[in-house]
């Protein structure tokens, strides 16, 4: 059974040339990330079936002169919250991979696949179809923000369980986390099936266009209401790397050189629900974002959590914005969910780890 458990850290001990060299590579990494991102989220501005057009706009505010009704819905009303949901959800996605990947010690762990997403699905939906029933000034209260709630609530409970059903002695099992995470998909699909057959017709649209993941949605107010659990859980991530870093050689090393380790598994264990919770709630599912941004930027740089959260972050967001953009162009004027073309192009991605890591697995 040994070979069920395995670590993110099976290499030898680098060198102190090969660290520098991994810390370069990293810091240049993330120019180039960076600049991605920027490049794609101009793209992004551009893209779309309306004849609306960024440069137009840029020219006349720099000439002092307002900007045409039309550019002024498509670019600010429906671009532009559009693209800063894309920027959320992304670094949402692939930063909680990589969380959820070093507190397991495995680079199999993924939100989408272990459950966590449907977890937080199953509490979304159940706040647009039950939401109703709350007392009136509670739903005035929450506003826009009660389906981000629920959701963050349901990724909590959906990782801490898994987390405690996965992990005996000390020791993460991989087998048992990935048939858990099964269960735990399949129990939270089939509540969200007998809530979908309960909701409405306008709610039944809702819910069906919303599950396979979409950024069509995107308005300032639910940026607005998923921007403070996203921010937080990203701003609590840098903090996690020592930890991160320290949990790869085990709980019982990590104690030993003065890591809390009990502390960096309830941080970790907030921030993926926060951060998957919020960008499930107002993006629906998208998956694979989370195991394919960390494994690639690990090939690139190395495991080392201080690199790897903020490199995830940003290429998480440039893949899913590149994503939206095939979404949006490949049936237009029509749009495919988003969530078809990431797993199109995550899902081989995804069987390629797994056959590499077979041996590990004892699969």
């Amino acid at each position: 059974m040994s070979g069920l458990t395995t670590s993110l850290s099976t290499a030898p001990p680098l060198g102190p040339s090969t660290v520098v060299d991994r810390r370069i590579r990293a810091r240049q990494l993330t120019l180039l990330l960076a600049i991605l991102l920027a490049v794609i989220s101009t793209l992004s501005l551009t893209t779309g079936a309306s004849g609306a057009s960024l440069w137009n706009a840029l020219a006349d505010l720099s000439a002092g002169r307002a900007l045409s009704t039309l550019d002024r819905v498509v670019l600010l009303d429906i671009r532009l919250p559009r693209l800063c949901m894309g920027i959320l959800v992304g670094a949402s996605l692939a930063v909680s991979g990589a969380v959820m990947q070093g507190l397991f010690r495995n680079p199999l762990a993924d939100p989408g696949i272990v459950g966590v997403s449907a977890g937080a699905g199953l509490a979304a939906i159940s706040a647009i179809v039950l939401g109703t029933l709350l007392p009136t000034a509670l739903q005035n209260f929450l506003g826009p923000a009660l389906v981000p709630i629920a959701a963050f609530f349901g990724g909590w409970g959906s990782t801490l369980l898994l987390y405690r059903i996965s992990t005996r002695g000390g020791q993460t099992s991989v087998a048992t986390m990935l048939l858990a995470g099964i269960a735990l998909g399949a129990l939270s699909g089939a509540a969200s099936g007998v809530l979908v057959y309960y909701s409405d017709d306008s709610q039944l649209r809702d819910l069906t266009f919303w599950g396979m993941g979409s950024l069509a949605g995107a308005t300032w107010s639910k940026v607005v209401a998923a921007l403070p659990i996203i921010g937080l859980a990203l701003a609590a991530a840098p903090f996690l790397a020592r930890g991160l870093n320290g949990l790869a050689l085990g709980e019982a090393a990590a104690g030993h050189i003065g890591i809390a380790v009990q502390r960096v598994k309830n941080i970790s264990i907030l921030a993926v629900a926060g951060a998957t919770g919020a960008a499930v709630a107002v993006s629906g599912g998208i998956g694979f974002i989370g195991i394919v941004v960390p494994h690639l930027l690990r090939l690139a740089t190395g495991p080392d959590h201080h690199s790897l959260l903020p490199n995830a972050a940003l290429l998480g967001a440039s893949l899913l914005l590149a994503a939206d953009m095939i979404a949006r162009v490949i049936v237009a004027p029509a749009e495919l969910p988003i969530g078809i073309i990431t797993a199109i192009l995550g899902a081989p991605v995804f069987l390629w780890i797994l056959l590499k890591r077979r041996g590990d697995l004892g699969l």
